[in-house]
Parts: structure tokens; sequence; C-alpha cells
């Protein structure tokens, strides 16, 4: 049942959970394309009253992705019924082991305690959701994937080169280096240099929310690169395969 949670893979079967009061319509092809990265999503369903007007925007996105709209009434005002919907499925679906990994879709803390659970049982579960997403429910999850990277146009910032100088705006992305670093320690081998691939998962590890593109950086190893006064980099070929990169601390060479 466990899923190989590194990008790229495409191993494994992803049952994809949509809070329909909190996800965001638009960004649906990107949605299905990330978590499509971890496995085939064979499961796709969305959760909501399809009685309120808040949902026609949904409409013209269920037949072009193929997704699946539960209906649940709001039967009393102020209770959210539709994520007692989402929580009962989910465990219906866990339980059943018709699939090896899941995808979570909200900004919701209220499913904090499902991920838990479903990572419990030994399963993959990633979230995808706003930036504004409790961070109780996004180190719940595995992986996590802020909305706003997921927008193509979207403008992001640039690491500062000199910690010295970064003067951190209110509501901007937390300085990486401090995270590197650390993912960096988790990773470095006896000769003093890491595997690129090992740091990401100790990276996934620190924070389920770390993504380069925060950053303004499609891979990891641009946004190391970004940081050539702190970390130096090797490539090496491995036949007619991919280039094996390795990294080091510069300041490790005097150690």
């Amino acid at each position: 049942m466990i899923l190989d949670q590194s990008p790229g893979t495409g191993s494994g079967r992803i049952a994809m959970l949509i809070d329909g009061d909190n996800a965001q319509p638009s960004l649906m092809g990107e949605t299905i394309a990330e978590a499509g990265k971890y496995g085939l999503v064979t499961v796709r369903r969305i959760y909501g009253d399809w009685t309120e007007a808040n949902m026609k925007s949904w409409r013209p996105i269920l037949n072009t992705h193929a997704i699946q709209p539960i209906q649940q009434f709001r039967n009393t005002v102020g209770k959210n019924a539709t994520d007692s919907a989402l929580i009962i499925d989910a465990m219906d679906i866990l339980y059943e082991r018709i699939v090896n990994g899941f995808c979570l879709v909200s900004s919701d803390s209220d499913y904090t305690r499902l991920a838990t659970r479903i990572r419990e049982k030994g399963v993959f579960v990633m979230g995808i959701g706003q930036r504004t997403t409790p961070k109780a429910f996004v180190n719940a999850c595995e992986v996590f994937v802020y909305t706003e990277n997921l927008h193509g146009g979207a403008s992001k910032p640039e690491p500062a080169r000199n910690q010295k100088q970064k003067v951190v705006a209110e509501g901007s992305p937390p300085e990486p280096l401090p995270l590197l670093k650390s993912a960096f320690d988790m990773s470095v081998q006896e000769d003093g240099w890491a595997f690129l691939g090992t740091m990401g998962s100790r990276l996934r590890q620190l924070d389920p929310g770390f993504d380069s593109r925060t950053y303004g950086f499609i891979q990891l190893s641009q946004l190391l690169r970004s940081y050539s006064s702190e970390f130096e980099m090797r490539e090496e070929r491995s036949g007619s395969g991919p280039s094996l990169i390795y990294i080091r601390l510069r300041d490790m060479r005097g150690r």
C-alpha cells in the first residue's frame, strides 16, 4: 500500500478528494497534473451542495476533467457537511484498498486528523491548498503543494544571495537557506557530499510545504545554484542516463 512519493515516478493509484467549498475551479487542470506526478489519479470526487449558487463555477470543469460530483445538502446552518462527507468517503476508500495514495484538495484545517489517519495506515497522502492553509494540516501531509505555485504566470520572489541584506516582507515566504542547510546536514555522506535526490526527500520531511517554485525556481538544483556562495555542486554522468547531482557546503572543505 505504500506509494513511492518521489515526483515523476508515476507509480501507484491516487484518490483525489476535493472540497468544493474552498478549492479553485480555475486551477483544476494544474491540480490534477500535480497529483499525477505521484501516481495515476483514478478516483476524482468533489464534494459540495450543488443547489448553492457558489458551486455553479464548477459545473463546466466536471466533465472536462472527469470529476464525480458528490451532493451534500447543508442541513444545518453553520455546519460544514461537506467535510464530513469527504472524510467518510476517504475512510471507505482507505479500507477498500483500491488506491495507495490520497490527494486532499482543500485549505481547511478540519482535514488534519484525516491526513494523519491515512499516514498512520502507511498510505501516502498529499495536500493541495492555499498558502493560508493552517500549518497543522500542511504538516499532517507527506507533501503539500500551495496553489500559488500552480499559477504558471505568477511572479515569484527570488531568494537573497546575501542573507545579511535580506529584508523579509510581511507575508512573504521564509528565507529558505536555514532549511536547505538542515536538509544537507541530514543527507551528507562521509565524503562531505550529499545527493540532490536525498536532500529533496529530507526537505519534504522537514517541511511538507517546501517547494522551490515558491522562490521562483522550477527545480531544487536551480534554487541551490542561486546560493553559490554557500553550496558547491558537481554532476556525474551515469552512462546514457541523467546526470547525478551532488551538493557540498563550501565551508566544509576547510573542516
